[in-house]
């Protein structure tokens, strides 16, 4: 098929790579602009577009669709279908009709459940079971449209943001070559009316660890932001982020080290795996524990 490709960060990477690898044509590959980034503040393409430079592809990083022009020039380029993986920006009802197959996107989540901006994030951080990759034909509604394909996946144990992206990644980059060649006779399935939940977008405040919750929301709290934002406490008056856990056994007082990195919760408790100090690298909790006294008894989470 003639496809154009719409989609910036690094979930979206993997998704372009299957279909030009698949032997589709791609028209064009529309992500978002180039943004200031890095110490010098320079302009910096994203994923998408990067990856997109190095194929050789045709790139546009339109500030909006909603211009006659933008739509024009999205329209002229004649595509059977435009495929949509975490672009960034909404598509006007003209971009949405304009391919022959129309528009369909890579989404997250097992549809009608974390419909929005964070899905990977609010499956962990909810202690979903499970979550999965669906292939939804677009419509003017956010994430409302019908499903055409989905594919499930359990959430580890220990599983992080960062794993669980990179997994869904890859399985949506496999499931959208699927879905292309069988598109003509995919049946679109309306999404039902019950179990809507929406993935808002991740707020920093949600971000410091309130020691006196149970184990299970502080072991999810920490796994659903890692990497970013990253939950956090404080510790010797400075802020330690908190990228890895596991619940565990244990009782003390609210933030109470009990050895090692094992940490006291309202109940139970969280080992730490994975934790990085302010100005320097993450490291897991063997190496962190070489360099870093941190004696039981110790209390987690005062002023800071």
């Amino acid at each position: 098929m003639r496809i154009v490709f719409m989609g910036s960060p690094d979930f979206a990477v993997p998704a372009l790579d299957a279909l030009a690898h698949a032997g589709h044509e791609i028209a064009c590959v529309y992500c978002q602009p180039p943004r200031p980034a890095g110490r010098g503040k320079k302009d910096r393409p994203t994923p998408v577009q990067a990856r997109a430079e190095a194929l050789g592809l045709p790139v546009r990083h339109p500030v909006s669709l909603k211009s006659s022009d933008a739509q024009d020039a999205f329209s002229a380029l004649q595509a059977d279908l435009a495929v949509v993986a975490a672009y960034g920006l909404i598509l006007p009802q003209a971009v949405l009709d304009a391919p022959r197959f129309g528009c369909i996107n890579i989404h997250a989540s097992l549809l009608p459940r974390w419909r929005g901006a964070a899905p990977i994030h609010r499956a962990i951080l909810a202690g979903d079971p499970e979550t999965g990759i669906s292939i939804m034909q677009m419509e003017a509604g956010l994430d409302t449209g019908p499903v055409l394909m989905e594919r499930r996946t359990a959430i580890g144990p220990e599983e992080t943001t960062a794993d669980l992206h990179d997994r869904l990644a890859e399985m949506g980059a496999e499931l959208i070559v699927e879905a292309v060649a069988k598109l003509p006779d995919l049946t679109a399935v309306p999404q039902p009316e019950e179990g809507v939940t929406y993935a808002a977008k991740i707020d920093k405040f949600e971000a410091r660890i309130d020691w006196t919750r149970p184990a299970a929301e502080i072991d999810r709290q920490i796994r659903g932001l890692s990497p970013f934002p990253g939950a956090w406490t404080t510790w010797d008056g400075a802020r330690l982020k908190l990228l890895g856990s596991r619940s565990v056994d244990g009782a003390g007082a609210p933030g109470e080290v009990l050895d090692g990195l094992r940490i006291a919760c309202g109940e139970g408790a969280v080992a730490i795996t994975k934790l990085q100090r302010e100005g320097r690298g993450a490291q897991d909790a063997a190496e962190f524990l070489r360099g870093a006294r941190l004696d039981p008894g110790t209390r987690l989470g005062g002023e800071g």
